[in-house]
């Protein structure tokens, strides 16, 4: 069977240091109603518009920073690779909400995105799913002092700060719903100790479209994962698998 088209979408792991314990990310729990990993946690993200080219005219991976960026805008109410206070960031949250043009926000308020501030660090590509399937790329970005997130009640109906490894164990508990790129994601930054160490961490690995493959061993079938793009757990049992 083939896959739909893919839908280019980003995803951010906003990431703040913990004195004497593992840097919290921030992840939200998607609606139940949602058709795609209704009731999961997840990262803020969502899918590329045709907007966020108009703010870059470069022809790399700009456009999908450009929608991590305002997506988190809109899921969580934080601000990344731009100066903005609160009153103002809520005015433009309102706006995106509404439907008004990120560009036309930015030029308004005469705010410029530093892209740079989101650093790459994964790119997913499943195929054969009957589902949509998105290509989402995925960045880090430190988040910033001042950060006071808000869910939006909509598209997500809660949100938390969390680290990686308690993420992971309240899956296992039954307490959380984690897709298999989210949970394989949660491991590999369960390695981390800061953001500094996830930051140099991902800079030393390519970022390869990441197509998950069903393997047979010993009569069990595995989802897995290519070998040597920084993940600890590459494999998990077919029957075990939470997919979107």
């Amino acid at each position: 069977m083939s896959s739909p088209e893919a839908i280019p979408a980003a995803t951010v792991i906003v990431m703040r240091d913990v004195a004497g314990g593992p840097p919290e990310l921030l992840m939200v729990e998607r609606s139940r109603a949602m058709a795609f990993a209704g009731g999961a946690l997840v990262f803020p993200g969502g899918r590329i518009d045709p907007g966020d080219h108009l703010l870059t005219d470069r022809h790399d991976d700009a456009a999908a920073r450009v929608a991590a960026i305002r997506e988190t805008i809109e899921e969580a109410g934080l601000a990344l690779g731009l100066t903005c206070d609160p009153d103002a960031l809520a005015i433009m949250r309102t706006a995106l909400h509404a439907g008004e043009p990120f560009a036309h926000l930015l030029a308004e308020a005469g705010l410029t995105l530093d892209l740079d501030a989101l650093v790459p660090f994964a790119r997913w590509l499943p195929h054969g799913l009957p589902h949509r399937v998105f290509d989402a790329r995925f960045y880090l970005a430190r988040a910033p002092e001042s950060a006071a997130p808000q869910v939006d009640g909509s598209e997500n109906v809660r949100l938390c700060w969390i680290t990686a490894q308690d993420a992971v164990d309240a899956a296992d508990r039954g307490e959380a719903m984690l897709i298999y790129p989210t949970r394989r994601n949660l491991e590999r930054l369960a390695l981390f100790d800061s953001f500094d160490s996830a930051m140099a961490h991902a800079r030393r690995f390519p970022i390869e479209p990441i197509t998950p493959f069903v393997e047979s061993r010993a009569g069990v079938d595995w989802l897995c994962i290519p070998e040597g793009l920084g993940y600890p757990i590459t494999a998990e049992r077919m029957d075990r698998v939470v997919r979107a």
